[in-house]
């Protein structure tokens, strides 16, 4: 599965687990979710499920944390982020679907 799959995106991991595996405290992944900078599932009985995407997330946000950004930046950063990945993805779809061009040669 790719790392943008389904899998990598289903919530599996509680929040003690998470902030665990990315060293934070449980109240921090609180105030990351209030602050809109992840998104993890939710139970029906409304417990947190972090997915491997999210877990992935919550390490740039602690690097980036360790680089000085504020929560402000750092969400201004993701978003940056994810733009570019949207239009590069957007970028090859296009050369792939687009015909060969080839410049004209001089001579």
């Amino acid at each position: 599965m790719s790392r943008g799959g389904a899998e990598h995106r289903r919530g599996v991991f509680a929040i003690s687990v998470a902030a665990e595996m990315v060293s934070m405290q449980i109240q921090n992944l609180r105030v990351y979710e209030r602050r809109g900078l992840v998104d993890p599932d939710r139970t029906a009985g409304g417990t947190r499920l972090y997915s491997r995407a999210d877990i992935d997330r919550l390490h740039r946000i602690r690097d980036l944390l360790a680089e000085g950004l504020n929560l402000a930046g750092i969400a201004r950063v993701l978003a940056l982020e994810e733009e570019v990945r949207r239009l590069r993805d957007a970028n090859a779809r296009l050369r792939a679907s687009a015909p060969e061009q080839r410049a004209p040669r001089d001579g």
